[in-house]
């Protein structure tokens, strides 16, 4: 999944990063890879701190509890002007660029990046079957949560991201079989437990990321 979102991000970025003067050549890649971190550890910490049910609600809606999407909505979203607050930052004291300019390249960028994923998540387009909800839980979850991806047993994801915004009930059981409550216990466990896996292990999302760029 960080690959994917990873090319998401420089595509998006294009414009906002590397024809962009505020932010000099030489830290192109890095920033674009900032920001990727910054969206996937923004991701894990709202599983890790209970709150897929808040992923959930973004993916459905585009940002907003009534459903109207985009770049509009997503700028509505707490979740979202968390992580641009936090690459704000970073811009600022990593790379010393003013807080206007650093404001200016978090408000475009994340969320672009996140309005592409959300697009690709719900797509049925065939260019998209390489990627879907599975892949995003099961990446920032270290597979520590079994998806239909990664087991005949798991549980499908996708599928319950496809009834909520078909309309389907999210709460309960859903209408399908399943106990959401008990679905976001699991998530938010299998996330502790890969942050402590990536804490113990000396390794992490940066890393990864890091692997991706050329």
């Amino acid at each position: 999944m960080l690959d994917q979102l990873f090319d998401i991000v420089r595509k998006a970025g294009q414009d906002t990063v590397v024809d962009n003067p505020e932010v000099p050549n030489e830290y192109n890649q890095e920033v674009m890879a900032d920001a990727t971190k910054t969206i996937a550890s923004g991701f894990q910490n709202v599983m890790a701190g209970g709150g897929f049910q808040n992923i959930l609600d973004l993916f459905k809606g585009g940002g907003t509890s009534g459903g109207s999407g985009g770049i509009g909505g997503l700028l509505k979203n707490p979740m979202v002007t968390m992580m641009i607050g936090y690459f704000i930052n970073k811009l600022v004291s990593k790379y010393k660029m003013s807080p206007a300019a650093a404001s200016g390249v978090a408000n475009n960028l994340i969320p672009n990046v996140l309005n592409g994923l959300i697009t690709r998540t719900a797509s049925t387009a065939p260019e998209n079957d390489a990627f879907d909800f599975n892949d995003l839980i099961g990446s920032l979850t270290g597979g520590n949560v079994a998806t239909s991806e990664s087991t005949s047993n798991g549980f499908n994801f996708q599928g319950l991201l496809n009834q909520l915004i078909g309309g389907g009930g999210s709460n309960g059981n859903g209408g399908n079989g399943f106990d959401l409550q008990d679905i976001i216990s699991q998530v938010t466990r299998g996330a502790q437990e890969h942050q402590g896996q990536q804490t113990s292990g000396g390794g992490g999302l940066m890393d990864l990321i890091r692997g991706f760029m050329s």
